[in-house]
């Protein structure tokens, strides 16, 4: 499909979807909407003459289809998982087989910094031991001495979940960095980073735009990952808090502050949901709620909290617009009003799109109709 036909489409769903609640401002698309993915997986297999294949599952089946390129993705990376599958034979690396379970590499994931160059590689193995570790790193810098970090993942389960809990850093520190709306991130293998981190300006900057903020609020970051946007956001806030129910990313996120020195933030691990209830419990007061919340949208908890905290605006950003339609049903029988909201393509070439919205208070707006009146009698 046309890049532009997908771009009508998707500001088609989005706009018929939000048609009870407010106008759309349109869909933002991307100057160049290929070969925009950082992070790039591929899982590794054995053909019937037992030749190392890689690429993606086939839909709802575990056979892999080969990939060696593919559009969206970065082209460095799809040019060094090549480099490792043809590397295999010379180290007698065998790729694992899910159904016997012998074999070694199972998963290479490639992550790489848009605006930093630096490129980490992530061996996903069955067992911590590779074979000739140090020639093999020499080998694959010789090809690509773009690396600057490879690590070893071990997963020795029977799951579909692609990363393991151990980790080795073979080469190089452990993790990559870089910059977002002027601010720098550090990203481990398990790090939640957005793969469009070019759309991804231009989303934060929508969602701050929306918040309006002027120094003086009290910001609540609700499902905040590795705490990107609440750091992004603290320059123009009085505080930030930040609130994860991921461990790792909530220690992602404070390693970042310290990185970035913010100091008008905190990172909690917690339910989003009983968080705010707890501060409402406190009698803290909350000016401006940002959610970033999963595709299966927010729990109808986290929702009831803040319409309880009654915060002046929400700005919700989401990557599904079924369960934003929903979300916004519950917000909007609680007392809020969407004001604006604007699409953005993060995906393009999938069926995907990011969508933020502003809402506020009502009793907010009627104080200010009430004003305006005034002003003009």
């Amino acid at each position: 499909m046309d890049y532009e036909e997908q771009l009508r489409e998707k500001e088609k769903q989005v706009r018929k979807i939000l048609a009870p609640y407010c106008k759309l401002e349109g869909i933002v698309g991307m100057e160049q909407p290929l070969f925009y993915r950082n992070k790039v997986h591929a899982v590794f297999g054995e053909d019937q003459k037992h030749r190392a294949i890689s690429g993606i599952y086939e839909e709802r089946t575990h056979r892999i289809v080969p990939v060696d390129g593919c559009l969206i993705e970065n082209q460095k990376a799809d040019a060094i998982i090549v480099s490792i599958r043809e590397m295999l034979p010379s180290f007698k690396i065998r790729p694992y087989n899910e159904d016997t379970g012998y074999g070694l590499l199972r998963h290479v994931l490639i992550r790489t910094g848009q605006t930093s160059g630096q490129i980490m590689v992530v061996l996903v193995l069955a067992s911590p031991i590779l074979p000739s570790k140090n020639n093999f790193v020499k080998a694959l810098l010789k090809r690509h001495p773009e690396i600057t970090t490879i690590v070893i993942n071990v997963n020795n389960r029977s799951t579909s979940m692609v990363l393991g809990e151990k980790e080795q850093v073979i080469y190089g520190k452990g993790y990559i960095e870089d910059t977002l709306c002027g601010k720098v991130f550090r990203i481990s293998p398990r790090s939640f980073y957005q793969v469009n981190p070019v759309q991804t300006e231009v989303l934060y900057a929508k969602a701050m735009e929306y918040a309006a903020l002027t120094g003086k609020e009290t910001v609540v970051d609700a499902y905040c990952g590795t705490g990107t946007i609440g750091i992004i956001v603290s320059d123009k806030a009085k505080q930030v808090i930040g609130v994860e129910l991921n461990a790792d990313a909530v220690r992602d996120a404070r390693n970042n502050a310290k990185i970035n020195q913010v100091r008008n933030i905190q990172f909690y691990q917690n339910d989003a949901g009983c968080f705010l209830l707890e501060m409402e419990a406190q009698g803290a007061k909350v000016d401006v709620v940002l959610m970033d919340p999963p595709r299966s949208g927010s729990s109808e908890e986290f929702l009831a909290a803040v319409a309880r905290m009654a915060p002046e605006k929400v700005v919700y950003i989401s990557c599904n617009p079924e369960t934003l339609g929903r979300d916004l049903k519950y917000l909007t029988g609680k007392g809020y009003r969407a004001e604006k909201a604007v699409a953005v393509d993060m995906f393009p070439f999938t069926g995907h799109v990011e969508t933020v919205v502003m809402m506020k208070k009502e009793s907010v707006n009627l104080v200010q109709n009430i004003n305006t009146t005034r002003g003009r009698i």
